[in-house]
């Protein structure tokens, strides 16, 4: 599958896409308290105007999040780097992640920078299809995608350094706390109408403890797949 917009626009992006228009995103970022250099760079060197339709690229870099179909959404700037700040300053190791969610493939890229392995589970199909190629267009080698429900987690590889789902559900599924390695942190919102981020770290007792963190806004974690 081609990106349509990857060759009239491209990586580097022009005018509303451009190295400027980044840069101001990133002084923004700084303004809300991101501070993790690496998070920046990835955030700076990752180009957000492939992952929505060519309509909305000129909008890419506000800091909003912004539509991808099937009711989904790609996260606003400042959550995907707060999420990966958090799991960079509390994870124990980075080398094996889990993403719930992959979306359009933004965090997902994100993420890649950070660990050795990264497994990504979307339950609808034809957006893991154009995340997988948006992924091959940057050549990001290290992520395994997963048409399957997130809530499940992915128990074949289990247990993951950290956990970051992107959709929220009404409760943390045991089966995400279950998939932690000892040391390990999940960062996911919870909530229905009125979210918050919670930070859940697992201890080498095999405890749970867990942090209310901020307001979040996020689509709901719904079961099942689609094709």
């Amino acid at each position: 599958m081609s990106l349509p917009h990857s060759s009239t626009i491209g990586i580097e992006g022009v005018g509303m896409t451009s190295r400027r228009t980044r840069d101001r995103l990133i002084a923004r970022l700084r303004e809300q308290g991101i501070q993790d250099e690496a998070v920046l760079a990835a955030i700076s060197q990752t180009p957000r105007h492939i992952f929505v339709d060519e309509a909305l690229a000129h909008r890419a870099y506000e800091d909003t999040a912004l539509p991808i179909g099937f009711g989904q959404t790609l996260s606003q700037p400042y959550i995907v780097a707060k999420m990966t700040e958090l799991l960079c300053r509390h994870a124990r190791s980075l080398d094996r992640v889990l993403e719930i969610g992959t979306g359009s493939g933004y965090q997902t890229a994100i993420l890649a920078g950070f660990t050795n392995k990264l497994y990504s589970v979307e339950r609808i199909k034809p957006l893991q299809a154009k995340a997988r190629s948006r992924l091959r267009l940057l050549k990001i080698n290290n992520v395994t995608l997963q048409h399957a429900d997130g809530g499940l987690g992915f128990a074949k590889q289990a247990p993951f350094d950290a956990i970051l789902s992107a959709a929220a559900p009404e409760k943390i599924p045991q089966s995400l706390k279950d998939q932690l390695a000892p040391g390990g942190v999940l960062i996911t919102p919870v909530g229905g109408a009125k979210q918050r981020l919670h930070l859940v770290r697992r201890d080498e007792a095999n405890e749970f403890t867990t942090e209310d963190l901020e307001d979040v806004y996020f689509v709901p974690l719904l079961g099942g797949t689609t094709r």
